[in-house]
């Protein structure tokens, strides 16, 4: 079940720096995220769903050129506060908006080189997904690259366990994990519209996640 708009922004407001603590399972698969993208090459960076910033400063601070830009927005107030802070040495080059939950990016057509989102779209429906791929599509640049990283399904019998029970939670009580669920996030793109480069799974202490980098394909 996914939780609406107005119930995520509470929770995500409540929940705020301890967003940090998912580090554990998150991070492995941040890294690879990052081994895929090729972020050193990127001068222009838009993050959909931003959170406490962790990762943008990781972005600014090790990987991106010294002249890229970041921006990034979040439906959350607590998590908008907390990112301008985190990334207030950046000021110059990063900005972070509050969204109202629309799934619109505040850009212009082909004007970014890399579209990031992790642990966002498993708490999207699979229509707001469908509205997310198709706003990636017409901001990203023709050589920009769609770098994601996702709650999935488990491959091992203990990860397949987690994630199953994972789905039945969030499908009784989805407050309880924040909205988040497993996806198969490959099921979602429409493979006439988009080359999928980069695709694995990870499973850090049983916790699934996917990781996918896609470029834009245009006819």
């Amino acid at each position: 079940m996914v939780l609406p708009y107005s119930k995520l922004k509470t929770f995500y407001d409540h929940f705020g720096k301890k967003q940090d603590k998912q580090g554990f399972y998150e991070d492995p698969a941040l890294e690879q995220l990052v081994s895929f993208s090729e972020f050193k090459e990127a001068h222009s960076v838009f993050e959909f769903g931003c959170g406490t910033g962790r990762f943008a400063q990781r972005l600014l601070e090790c990987e991106l050129p010294a002249d890229a830009t970041y921006y990034g927005i979040d439906l959350s107030t607590v998590m908008v506060s907390l990112a301008r802070k985190k990334l207030a040495h950046y000021s110059g080059r990063a900005r972070i908006e509050q969204s109202e939950g629309e799934i619109q990016f505040p850009l212009e057509d082909h004007s970014v080189e890399r579209v990031v989102s992790t642990y966002v779209l498993d708490l999207l429906s699979n229509q707001d997904i469908q509205k997310f791929l198709a706003e990636a599509h017409r901001v990203l640049k023709k050589d920009g690259k769609l770098c994601l990283a996702s709650l999935t399904h488990g491959r091992s019998l203990f990860s397949k366990l987690v994630s199953t029970s994972w789905s039945v939670v969030s499908f009784i009580y989805p407050s309880l994990v924040g909205g988040c669920r497993p996806l198969l996030l490959t099921e979602h793109f429409d493979h006439s519209l988009w080359k999928i480069l980069q695709h694995t799974v990870v499973s850090p202490y049983g916790i699934p996640s996917e990781i996918i980098v896609a470029v834009p394909k245009y006819s």
